[in-house]
């Protein structure tokens, strides 16, 4: 095995540990207050989106800017820039379908939201 094998391997493995904490801390602390979005999901609909499969995440998918209507897909861009969405901090409403993420340059991501249970 390579060292830059090994170093990949023991990174993904403390992003594991890290995300588990996480869970784990969301579950015992008390709720976090967030802003709801101000914009409807109309706005990222309007994007076409191509279908991925992750081995971590499963099934999601990606807006490819050079694919899109540049003014709509900069629009949607610039709110999950503004709302610093990520992986672990995604960006979604009360009546979603799916969260939103940024990751990288040129790619908006998005990822059916699971039912919640009762």
């Amino acid at each position: 095995m390579s060292t830059v094998d090994f170093l990949v391997k023991l990174r993904d493995a403390a992003c594991m540990i890290k995300d588990a904490c996480e869970e784990q801390l969301e579950k015992m602390g008390p709720p976090r207050v967030k802003a709801a979005p101000a914009v409807k999901e109309e706005t990222f609909n309007l994007l076409k989106f191509d279908p991925q499969q992750g081995v971590k995440i499963g099934e999601y998918d990606v807006a490819y800017k050079p694919s899109n209507l540049e003014d709509k897909w900069i629009q949607a861009y610039n709110i999950l820039r503004n709302s610093n969405a990520t992986i672990n901090d995604r960006y979604h409403g009360q009546g979603f379908q799916f969260s939103y993420w940024l990751y990288g340059e040129g790619k908006i991501y998005r990822q059916k939201l699971k039912p919640k249970q009762a």
